[in-house]
């Protein structure tokens, strides 16, 4: 499709992490921009402060005369986005430009050196890893990101239209719009089986998605996963492997085996053997796209995270606060192994939002056992994002098959209350939903507290 020849852009589920990417990215591409979300969010407001206008309700009534030309006009609509939606209806019943957002993201990213990044966990932090590395290694990129950077405090880099880094999102197959010249697949656990069915399902269409990368392009797997290609992994025989691992003031310091060269003293500050995987992967992925390694440690070294991805909130000798995005159990599990790498000797507190009815299901004896490592639990109501409530699937349900003797349910109205009683040195909100929202109120809270 020929963007030149679009005006304006209307956005359905504006406020999503990877919509609201595109959102700044036509707006700074001179596009007029507007669109509508569910719920007003730090990140609409952000979008406001742009000029981007932003309504709350589903109404075409409310939309500006001007998106309503349906010959200048591309709609954008995320799949999280019910297909009853007054206003997704009336743009697909009158000739207007709909496209979802993957495609969109296809289209973007054709002519250009596309990076894809894949896997059901580690895409958004390796993503934002892998658009630093570029960027500051003069490389002009573009980069949609499924996070806000910090160090960016953004979820799109915009430097230039050679290079383009991408999330390639397997929810909806999504991912199978594009065709990169470089991907990676960090992880294939079984997720989204509203959409796959079962795990069997998800892992073909990531082999799908593997037979995308471009002839002449490279495709990098995590070791140990079905699919073929340059393999990477922490201390074990990859292509591209991490040793010689060391914790030097609560940053890691490594070295980095390649196909024909050791790569020495990497500084990485992000806690977990899940990121130091995701810097991997990103530095693989660099190292064969040709920049050198000098400029790649300083970088790396200088990398701050994604926000809600093992992000410190508070971080003194008495106390520590940590929000993550963790959603399925085997996240849980990494912010876990973490957590105890770097605090061994302190009790911790984890408050789990579950996200789904459907990924509660699914994986409740799973969640039940990641959550029982922690030393306390409180678990909040099940926030249902696109769904509707499943007779029997609670939060209560999941609690009582958690195996640890300090669990309770805690209403979001008391949470920080609760947590005001507790003796957790460690505290962490976990989870997808809304449950990041109140982070600023707990932090508060504690910080006044200690």
């Amino acid at each position: 499709m020929n963007f030149k020849q679009i005006n304006n852009v209307y956005f359905i589920g504006i406020g999503g992490i990877g919509m609201s990417a595109l959102a700044r990215y036509f707006k700074a591409m001179g596009k007029e921009v507007a669109g509508y979300d569910k719920t007003k969010t730090e990140i609409t407001n952000a979008l406001e402060d742009l000029g981007i206008s932003v309504h709350f309700n589903d109404d075409v009534n409310v939309i500006e005369d001007l998106y309503l030309n349906s010959h200048d006009t591309l709609i954008v609509y995320t799949p999280a986005i019910p297909k009853t939606h007054s206003e997704l209806t009336y743009f697909q019943s009158n000739g207007f430009k709909v496209m979802k957002r993957s495609a969109v993201l296809g289209e973007i990213t054709a002519n250009s050196f596309c990076f894809a990044v894949a896997g059901t966990h580690g895409k958004t932090t390796t993503t934002s890893i892998l658009a630093h590395l570029l960027k500051a290694c003069d490389v002009k990129v573009t980069a949609f990101l499924g996070g806000i950077s910090e160090n960016y405090n953004s979820n799109l880099i915009l430097e230039g239209s050679e290079v383009t880094v991408v999330e390639a999102d397997e929810f909806d197959r999504s991912f199978l719009t594009l065709s990169p010249d470089f991907a990676c697949i960090t992880s294939m656990d079984a997720d989204h089986l509203d959409i796959y069915g079962n795990a069997s399902e998800l892992q073909n269409t990531f082999k799908e998605f593997a037979k995308k990368v471009k002839p002449n392009g490279k495709l990098f797997v995590r070791n140990g996963l079905p699919i073929q290609g340059i393999t990477y992994g922490i201390e074990d025989d990859s292509d591209y492997s991490v040793q010689n691992i060391k914790i030097v003031n609560g940053s890691y310091v490594f070295d980095v085996k390649t196909p024909n060269a050791l790569l020495k003293d990497f500084k990485f500050d992000l806690p977990g053997r899940h990121n130091l995987s995701n810097a991997l992967i990103a530095l693989a992925m660099t190292v064969e796209h040709g920049l050198p390694k000098p400029q790649l440690a300083k970088a790396l070294a200088s990398y701050k995270g994604v926000k809600r991805r093992f992000t410190y909130q508070i971080k003194t000798t008495d106390l520590v606060f940590i929000d993550d995005y963790a959603h399925h159990p085997e996240e849980i599990n990494a912010v876990h192994q973490a957590v105890r790498e770097m605090y061994p000797d302190k009790k911790t507190l984890a408050i789990f939002q579950p996200h789904l009815y459907s990924r509660t299901k699914d994986f409740a004896d799973e969640f039940a056992q990641s959550l029982s490592q922690f030393d306390e639990v409180f678990l909040m109501e099940i926030y249902p994002a696109r769904e509707l409530p499943i007779p029997g699937i609670t939060s209560e349900w999941l609690l009582s098959k958690i195996a640890n003797n300090q669990k309770q349910l805690v209403q979001k109205k008391d949470l920080v209350k609760q947590i005001k009683t507790s003796s957790a040195q460690v505290v962490l909100t976990i989870g997808a939903g809304d449950i990041g929202e109140e982070v600023k109120y707990i932090k508060e809270a504690l910080s006044v507290a200690s």
